[in-house]
């Protein structure tokens, strides 16, 4: 023990970098978190722009492992906004005493794996290096900003940021022009929260997202209390489902049913909560093309309805994908915004932005002075994060090469030749297309017994065999075969970063069936891995 510094290093202090930091040092480990910001919540530290919220219902968001926090933590809605989560990953820090163990500000540059002493040397920005014998990523999928590849962003003289890195401190859109490029989950709820005090906002438009009512309202003392009465109901509802959420697919075709059974079932879920209309609708909407233009026509006909001007609807409506093949924005009352008169919609289709100017936004059709420039222009999704570390195995091998054709992995949690890491919520993970709290609980449960595993063995090596990770890769394409998830360009296939492969991030085989996957493995001496 005397060659490292821990025995485990995990890397964000997010979801789920402060569970298994809890998990580990209940287990007896030795543990260090290193996080680049200064507080907790990874995604919810981070995200601070006007509008942020949870799509999931925030008690399905809570974690489920302690009773006391259950008991103790009041949600405030039923999807709660930023400022209330960040509280509560602060509340869970300090019940637990998790800051003691967190390193802040402390950005990870670089992670080597010394084959020859088994461990890993990871650098930090400021210079330290610290040895571990496990190193364990908790970087989030959502979480390597970009920015868009426009001429000139450096020119304006305004204020401009990306959502993902917002100040600290509330910003005053009161009377500004505001230019907010990007519509997709992000941009949906900015423009719909800018649009209330700003003097004129500007929606920049590239691609059209099919979006869909949030519903969401304020949990009352009653509704509280029996929520917490039925926790343990919520978490087995979650665990049942295919993604972790209170939702499951409708077992019905929606060809078995009459057009008026099928329109009631459309109009019930789209005036419930939440991702009902996505995730409880026929099951067949996200698997044949004809069920789906059926659903995706009920949409077009809402936005129809909501939308004043029949040319800014038309706009609005996504003409090159379905209904659920790319990640839904949830709203409210974002359609209505564009009837507002201090709203104007741009759609760069057909007049593209030329470049960034000291005033505002050049279009091919305009220049378009602003105060503030508002970049809604989302992630380098899934693998982005682990572009921003120079992670090498075995032999020196870079994890950016390896994955340079699309990622390769085992289980989503391990990589061959990168023995000793784990990577929760990584790319090919059951908790990447999932409500994430509830599958990375398992991703961080899975890997602490894997680690106890190994210690009551006497085993300080792990490492996934190439056929394993040839083979759950293999399983993983096969996966969305039968789904439209990969008819779309989303960044569920990296098709919204430039120079990306166009391939498949996620897993859609379903988190149940995952969860069993990745038992069955374990139960197995940790089948398709490599110990020593």
């Amino acid at each position: 023990m005397s060659d490292i510094d821990y025995e485990v290093v995990v890397i964000g202090a997010g979801v789920s970098g402060l569970y298994q930091l809890h998990k580990l040092r209940q287990l007896g480990f030795k543990v260090r978190v290193l996080e680049e910001g200064d507080g907790v919540g990874g995604t919810w530290y981070w995200n601070r722009y006007p509008g942020a919220r949870f799509d999931s219902e925030s008690y399905t968001y809570a974690y489920s492992f302690s009773d006391e926090i259950l008991r103790e933590w009041n949600w405030g809605e039923h999807f709660s906004g930023q400022p209330e989560n960040e509280r509560y990953f602060n509340f869970v820090a300090d019940k637990l005493d998790l800051r003691k163990d967190i390193q802040f500000n402390t950005r990870v540059t670089a992670a080597r794996f010394h084959d020859d002493r088994n461990l890993w040397e990871i650098d930090t920005e400021a210079g330290e290096k610290l040895r571990a014998r496990f190193l364990i990523t908790a970087i989030g999928i959502l979480s390597a900003p970009q920015m868009p590849r426009i001429q000139g962003i450096d020119d304006f003289r305004g204020q401009s940021w990306h959502t993902a890195r917002w100040p600290q401190q509330p910003v005053d859109f009161t009377g500004k022009r505001v230019g907010v490029i990007g519509t997709g989950a992000t941009g949906v709820q900015v423009i719909q929260e800018v649009a209330k005090t700003a003097g004129q906002l500007t929606v920049f438009q590239l691609d059209a997202n099919w979006c869909a009512p949030l519903n969401n309202s304020r949990i009352t003392d009653a509704e509280q209390a029996a929520l917490k009465a039925r926790y343990p109901e919520l978490f087995q509802r979650c665990r049942d489902s295919s993604a972790g959420f209170l939702h499951q697919f409708d077992r019905r075709s929606i060809f078995e049913v009459s057009e008026q059974e099928r329109e009631a079932l459309f109009e019930k879920l789209y005036g419930e909560p939440g991702f009902g209309i996505w995730l409880a609708n026929f099951h067949d909407t996200m698997t044949d093309e004809r069920a789906n233009a059926i659903i995706t026509d009920f949409i077009a006909r809402k936005i129809r309805e909501r939308v004043r001007d029949p040319k800014v609807a038309e706009v609005l409506i996504p003409k090159d994908h379905g209904f659920g093949m790319k990640r839904v924005p949830m709203e409210t009352n974002y359609y209505e915004t564009y009837n507002q008169d201090n709203v104007e919609l741009v759609d760069l289709r057909t007049t593209p932005i030329e470049r960034i100017t000291p005033k505002g936004i050049q279009t091919t059709d305009q220049e378009y002075e602003l105060d503030i420039i508002v970049y809604a222009t989302g992630f380098d999704a899934v693998t982005g994060a682990f572009k921003r570390i120079d992670i090498c195995g075995t032999g020196g091998q870079k994890l950016v090469d390896k994955w340079e054709g699309g990622p390769e992995t085992y289980l989503g949690i391990q990589v061959a030749g990168f023995p000793n890491l784990f990577t929760l919520v990584g790319p090919h993970n059951g908790a990447t297309f999932c409500n994430i709290p509830r599958c990375s609980e398992q991703n961080v449960e899975w890997v602490s017994d894997c680690l106890t595993y190994l210690r009551d063995h006497g085993h300080g090596r792990i490492e996934a065999t190439r056929e394993a990770e040839l083979a759950w890769t293999e399983h993983v394409y096969d996966t969305v075969k039968n789904s439209l998830l990969s008819k779309a360009d989303s960044w569920f296939m990296g098709a919204n970063t430039p120079g990306k492969k166009r391939t498949f991030l996620l897993y859609a085989g379903g988190t149940d069936r995952y969860r069993q996957r990745c038992d069955e493995i374990a139960a197995a001496g940790y089948s398709g891995f490599r110990l020593g």
